[in-house]
């Protein structure tokens, strides 16, 4: 069993045709998304988008994100998102805009059945309130930036390691480690105790390597170099 087998890989992505290639892929266990990936992927109609894609996607958990700023609109949306699908999580940012924590908001929603993935959450303090909104409700998914953690400087495993500790309170309750950056996340979060990990395609199909002799892969390298070279004409 390598590493991959043993935490929850979810595509990070809002690109239809990669989201239909890795649905048949026994790797990948969930979908998330955001408004950045589907500006990023030229969506344009957000309702139709996510309408369309739960037609092929079914039986795996996907997150579809709020865009509202204000909570009683995050609320209604929030709402309406929940009712597109069983499989369906509904993202909240753990605050808005403004900086105001949206613990109130999300204890809400948890608490009257909608399944949710909290969403930007960057420290311990913002997880534990995060679960102890959510205690006691629906299935709830934290999100822990850990890839922007490490762009800041600072290692996301000790981060995450407590995050575990505090999402333990409730086994309804899962920890997510976000914006991955590379393959070798997939066994950190591992180690860290996170249940899920959210991965972009490339970084799905780095996961082949998982275990290869690094011996075989020095020389695979090499021989990349090698043909390249001779591809492009190069002479000196």
């Amino acid at each position: 069993m390598t590493h991959a087998d043993k935490i929850k890989i979810f595509l990070d992505t809002s690109d239809k045709q990669q989201m239909l290639e890795f649905l048949k892929n026994p790797k990948v266990q969930g979908f998330t998304t955001n408004p950045s990936l589907m500006r990023k992927a030229g969506v344009t109609d957000y309702k139709a988008f996510c309408k369309d894609i739960l037609t092929n996607i079914t039986d795996k958990p996907i997150s579809f994100e709020v865009f509202a700023d204000d909570f009683a609109n995050m609320a209604r949306q929030a709402k309406e998102i929940a009712t597109w699908g069983k499989n369906v999580y509904v993202k909240i940012p753990v605050t808005n805009s403004k900086r105001e924590p949206a613990y109130g908001l999300i204890k809400e929603l948890s608490h009257s059945g909608i399944k949710l993935n909290v969403t930007a959450v960057f420290t311990v303090q913002q997880t534990f309130d995060v679960v102890h909104a959510v205690k006691g409700g629906a299935p709830s998914v934290v999100s822990i930036f850990a890839g922007r953690i490490a762009d800041a400087g600072r290692d996301p495993k000790p981060i995450m390691t407590a995050a575990r500790e505090i999402c333990n309170l409730d086994s309804n309750i899962e920890l997510l480690w976000a914006s991955s950056r590379e393959a070798l996340n997939i066994i950190e979060a591992e180690q860290s105790g996170c249940h899920i990990i959210t991965v972009t395609p490339d970084l799905v199909k780095k996961t082949a390597s998982f275990g290869k002799d690094l011996a075989q892969f020095s020389l695979e390298t090499v021989q990349m170099f090698k043909n390249d070279a001779e591809a492009a004409g190069y002479q000196l």
